[in-house]
């Protein structure tokens, strides 16, 4: 199947974010005017980077007739998850709150998928009771728990099997996916004869199978592989009679990386094309990192700075709790100072770390700041994906506060959750006893 290219994604093409008068600034707004207003650290969304990279991604899909589905485990803010279903984009969840968040959000159940390896009896009896478009089942156990609770329901539910096909994203351990070892999906080889079993149930509508290899994908060899297996397995099951209709395609589409600019949208395009693309399927990708990772900066300050053994040590008040993806998996955002540089090539190293007491509380080493002192504000880029919706409230630290920009107006899309509402959360209540009182405890 041929389509047409999309126009190209150009490693600096990030307007959202750039120097006026040597000052940062968010699409129309000075981040620090922002800052003056918001205490650090907050996360700072511009919502035109969100339409920016929805648009370059449904361009490329639109001759192929994809749709798209955010992962909402990228960013959960309810805000976020309107803008993108305003431009028409479906939600991938993985669990009830992520269901209740796209609702909320006004997401239409019809275009709402639910994915996971651990959802409960009233996860699933509620996603049948909202009509969601599909339930991605990840093992021969959940297909009876979902055919148990339609059954309770009277309803059919409309499920797809996600097969693990064995293939490496060729991306970090920990968010790789697909590989025969991985706790996600159903072994390649086991799918015909549970597919044909589930077909057969009354309470079951198959509609079809779902696949992901894994997040921040940058080198697209692994996609062409997952999704050729994917098409073998359609035609084999065509071949038995059974009927396939829709194919989900996950996520995992990589941003740029230091020097690396990421995954070509067109090639990517062009794979699914080559491989799934004149199957008949209805198809589906659901992207996370792609639609909102450039969109966010993680907002900081720098508190104290002490010398190191090879470096100057910067701490600042942004913590692990706050942005957890240096710790988890060794990712190394890029700082950008609110002052434009000048002279970059003199500046000291500095290595900037967090106030969490945990060594792995470590944003990694940096060149190029410019000479920094305490109350100087930095902003780590790339962070609107995997970033608030991973926050926590660790070393009893107040969850982080999000903003979004739009043009020359920002808002708060979650205020700062502080130490006293925490602890009303842990007001004590009365000592009960019995299995009838624990129940009632437990709501």
């Amino acid at each position: 199947m041929a389509i047409s290219k999309p126009r190209k994604i150009k490693p600096n093409q990030q307007e959202w974010f750039h120097y006026r008068a040597g000052e940062l600034h968010v699409e129309g707004l000075c981040l620090a005017d922002i800052a003056r207003e918001v205490p650090t650290p907050f996360y700072c969304y511009s919502a035109e980077a969100m339409r920016w990279a929805y648009s370059v991604l449904a361009d490329a899909l639109r001759p192929i007739g994809v749709s798209i589905c955010f992962a909402v485990k990228a960013n959960s803010n309810i805000a976020v998850l309107r803008l993108l279903s305003e431009l028409g984009c479906g939600m991938d969840i993985v669990s009830g709150g992520e269901l209740e968040r796209a609702l909320a959000a006004g997401a239409p159940s019809s275009r709402i998928i639910f994915s996971g390896v651990g959802k409960t009896r009233a996860e699933i009896a509620r996603a049948l009771e909202t009509g969601i478009h599909q339930i991605n089942v990840e093992s021969a156990a959940e297909i009876e728990v979902i055919a148990e609770v339609a059954r309770s329901l009277g309803r059919r539910a409309t499920i797809a099997l996600r097969v693990n096909p064995d293939v490496d994203a060729k991306t970090h351990a920990e968010i790789t996916t697909a590989t025969k070892d991985s706790k996600f999906g159903i072994a390649i080889d086991e799918i015909p004869a549970l597919y044909a079993r589930a077909v057969a149930r009354p309470e079951l509508d198959v509609q079809g199978l779902a696949v992901h290899i894994g997040s921040q994908v940058q080198d697209l060899s692994p996609f062409r592989r997952a999704f050729g297996a994917m098409a073998e397995l359609v035609t084999g099951l065509r071949q038995q009679g059974l009927e396939v209709p829709r194919l989900d395609l996950g996520g995992g589409i990589g941003i740029a990386v230091g020097d690396n600019p990421g995954p070509d949208i067109a090639e990517y395009a062009s794979i699914i094309a080559e491989t799934v693309g004149n199957l008949g399927c209805h198809l589906t990708v659901e992207p996370g990192r792609w639609l909102v990772g450039r969109a966010g900066l993680l907002v900081t300050e720098l508190l104290y700075l002490k010398d190191g053994q090879d470096s100057h040590i910067a701490i600042v008040d942004a913590g692990m709790n706050d942005l957890m993806r240096p710790a988890l998996y060794d990712a190394k955002h890029r700082v950008m100072p609110f002052r434009q540089v000048k002279g970059a090539a003199a500046s000291p190293r500095y290595r900037i770390v967090g106030p969490i007491c945990e060594s792995s509380d470590d944003f990694g080493a940096y060149e190029g700041l410019g000479e920094l002192k305490a109350g100087d504000l930095l902003t780590f880029d790339c962070a609107g994906a995997y970033g608030a919706s991973m926050a926590s409230t660790y070393n009893s630290r107040d969850l982080v506060a999000e903003i979004l920009v739009d043009d020359d107006h920002f808002r708060t899309i979650r205020r700062r959750q502080s130490i006293r509402e925490m602890l009303a959360l842990e007001d004590a209540g009365d000592w009960q006893s019995g299995s009838a009182a624990a129940r009632k405890a437990a709501g």
